[in-house]
């Protein structure tokens, strides 16, 4: 198994291409939005933001990386269909053809755009963004003509059993399954939607005489209660230890660092299958604001965590396992700094 990372620019301390080079045996993948065009998160900036990129794809081909270029924006707009869009997906991947020798993959929510891929160049993998939400054999299905690859619907994430069965129907029509492994957004969030398309359309938002104070994250106006904390056990995310079960699976696991602060720290954990302090820190979001002072003790988890968790039945009403477990595993982080 390895490890697909998302593309951040570099900052003073360190950069996606150093991380890469550090844990290249780990590592197969670079992922990555371009210029000007809407994607899952924020959109790349300037001219000079383009040449860093740039010169970073050249740096990670040199190491034999594959790259993967993102169309994952939720939303298009009125050009959702249109031959600029088809020109500029055509032009970019031209662009990049001569740049780098071209991309390996482009993952996509959009049927149109895997369509336009399809045509402009076959010999790419196009991939389903997780975005997508393709959790059913038959949703996979009715899309075997667009896709190569699919990215699990990350709400199924501990459900093996449905995984297995999306597996084995992949493996009889010739495609391959993904997974995001760190994404730390609820389980079957019903804001998701709506979220997806705020960032689509961030430019114009931002430009908007938008309502002040109004929050739009389900999540973290959920958080706000102490109650509600336990929703963040009953997320989708996996944890590095449990990462083994699985390797039968997926060839390839994306980790969330687009917009990560410590993308190294998430990367180092994953690679080696272990991760000792806070585990809200390896997600993207991560939420360690909304509990601070207090965190999540990764090393408190129970033995019984990934058998008990993996196929539940999501019945969190009147089970009350992952509340347990949150009483387990919650520090403070300023009764633990304080001496014996």
């Amino acid at each position: 198994m390895k490890f697909a990372v998302g593309y951040q620019l570099p900052d003073e301390s360190d950069s996606i291409v150093e991380i890469v080079r550090d844990y290249r045996e780990h590592i197969s993948e670079v992922y990555f939005p371009w210029k000007g065009l809407p994607s899952g998160r924020a959109p790349l900036g300037g001219e000079r933001e383009q040449e860093q990129l740039e010169a970073d794809l050249l740096a990670l081909r040199e190491m034999g990386i594959s790259l993967d270029l993102l169309f994952n924006a939720s939303c298009y707009g009125a050009g959702a269909m249109s031959s600029q869009l088809e020109s500029t997906v055509a032009a970019s991947l031209k662009h990049l053809q001569d740049l780098v020798g071209g991309v390996e993959t482009v993952t996509t929510t959009s049927p149109f755009v895997a369509g336009v891929v399809k045509k402009q160049a076959p010999g790419i993998e196009v991939r389903a963004s997780v975005n997508m939400r393709l959790g059913t054999v038959q949703a996979m299905e009715y899309s075997r003509d667009l896709f190569d690859g699919y990215c699990v619907q990350r709400d199924f994430n501990r459900d093996l059993a449905r995984i297995r069965e999306l597996k084995s129907w992949a493996d009889s029509a010739g495609k391959q399954l993904y997974m995001l492994a760190n994404s730390g957004c609820l389980a079957f969030c019903p804001g998701q939607s709506f979220h997806d398309n705020l960032v689509a359309h961030e430019a114009e938002i931002r430009a908007g005489d938008n309502v002040p104070g109004w929050n739009p994250m389900t999540c973290w106006k959920l958080l706000r209660e102490e109650r509600n904390w336990p929703v963040i056990l009953q997320a989708t995310w996996v944890r590095p230890e449990d990462l083994h079960h699985y390797e039968e699976f997926f060839p390839v696991v994306k980790l969330a660092t687009r917009m990560h602060a410590r993308p190294r720290m998430v990367v180092a954990a994953y690679a080696a299958r272990r991760h000792r302090g806070n585990l809200l820190d390896l997600f993207e979001p991560g939420y360690s604001p909304a509990l601070a002072p207090n965190y999540l003790d990764n090393s408190a988890f129970p033995a019984d965590w990934f058998g008990r968790t993996e196929g539940c039945s999501r019945n969190c009403k009147q089970c009350g396992y992952c509340r347990e477990v949150l009483e387990q595993v919650l520090t403070d982080a300023e009764k633990a700094a304080r001496p014996v």
